[in-house]
């Protein structure tokens, strides 16, 4: 195995050799579990752990490796290995973290391409696919839609899935797959580049980690059986890890519920490129695009010219994006704000020394 093949880049070598890293090794973050890293090299794999100043010098959990990093590790027990910097990330993979004013979650860095993976079934929800888009487009990764478990519905049922995604997403590749029957899984095969790192998104149970055992020929990742009574794969990836194979490397992720929007604005304004271009056309600069007079959306939407679904789709997601910004600058407000205090706090306990 090479460093190419684990998707190492020319921008990379010359990092290392700008900040001196040379007496480093070099490895890339497979796996992340609390405090502790799986390293993959091009000869084996480390237990690793942060050196302390990269913690404390760290402004937030962002700052610290995730799955897709470049790291510079120094061993220093068998296979076990600490980790000295973060190299740069061509791109972050992220979302609203739950429950979190004004904070993001890292998915995954490093990613060239994103399976956004939905099962036709019950999971099945266009404004799903489209937040997922909008998270894509917004740190430049290039996404591929797979729509599986083709075997449950008839052949016509797909069909008109099909086309009610063609109605509201234009330019993105479509996929459809079952892991069952393998059918469109040489699709998949011939969409995968060596050296080209793919991010699988999904929620739980549309199977992801039944897609990624097929594409390798092996299974590496665990599967749960089919619910008969909700009828999908029951939860069984708790982590986020990365696979290295001949054809490609492969992230697998936990299925998530929630697709928080951030401060993505160059992410919506590529999923809703149509919508967003008619905006120019509004009377009102600041148009709300709700219930102003000539409003050019308004009127595309009466006209049937843009997708009633895809509009207040785009609606929701443009409060989320300004909601977060809001939110993240209250946030940095109350920071600077308790900065201050403990800053005119030593100041005042140093005076009382005296």
């Amino acid at each position: 195995m090479t460093f190419e093949d684990l998707g190492y880049k020319a921008e990379l070598e010359k990092y290392r050799k700008e900040q001196g890293l040379d007496s480093f090794e070099i490895g890339r973050v497979i796996l992340e579990h609390k405090d502790r890293y799986i390293v993959k090299t091009k000869n084996t794999e480390y237990d690793s752990e942060l050196i302390g100043n990269l913690r404390f010098t760290a402004n937030s959990k962002n700052d610290l490796p995730a799955v897709g990093d470049w790291v510079a590790i120094s061993e220093y027990d068998e296979n076990k290995a600490l980790i000295h910097s973060v190299y740069p990330r061509h791109s972050v993979l992220e979302r609203k973290a739950v429950g979190k004013l004004g904070q993001t979650q890292i998915i995954a860095t490093n990613i060239d391409y994103a399976l956004i993976v939905q099962s036709v079934n019950r999971d099945f929800n266009i404004n799903r696919i489209e937040r997922y888009l909008t998270i894509c487009h917004a740190s430049k990764i290039e996404p591929i839609i797979v729509l599986s478990k083709i075997d449950l519905i008839e052949k016509s049922e797909l069909d008109i899935i099909l086309e009610n995604i063609n109605k509201r997403i234009k330019g993105i590749s479509i996929i459809a797959i079952s892991n069952q029957s393998q059918i469109g899984l040489n699709k998949i095969k011939s969409k995968l580049k060596k050296g080209k790192t793919y991010c699988l998104l999904g929620s739980s149970g549309v199977g992801k980690s039944t897609l990624i055992n097929n594409l390798v020929g092996e299974k590496l990742m665990i599967t749960g059986e089919i619910s008969e009574s909700i009828n999908r794969g029951k939860h069984i990836t708790t982590h986020r890890e990365l696979i290295v194979t001949e054809n490609g490397i492969l992230i697998d992720n936990p299925g998530m519920r929630e697709v928080g929007i951030t401060n993505s604005t160059a992410g919506l304004e590529i999923t809703f490129d149509e919508i967003l271009e008619l905006s120019h056309k509004c009377k009102f600069n600041d148009c709300t695009h709700t219930n102003e007079k000539n409003c050019a959306i308004l009127k595309a939407v009466e006209k049937g010219e843009i997708d009633t679904d895809s509009y207040l789709n785009f609606l929701k997601m443009e409060r989320e994006k300004d909601f977060f910004e809001s939110s993240l600058e209250e946030r940095k407000k109350k920071d600077k704000n308790f900065g201050k205090m403990i800053k005119n706090f030593k100041k005042q306990r140093n005076q009382d020394k005296y």
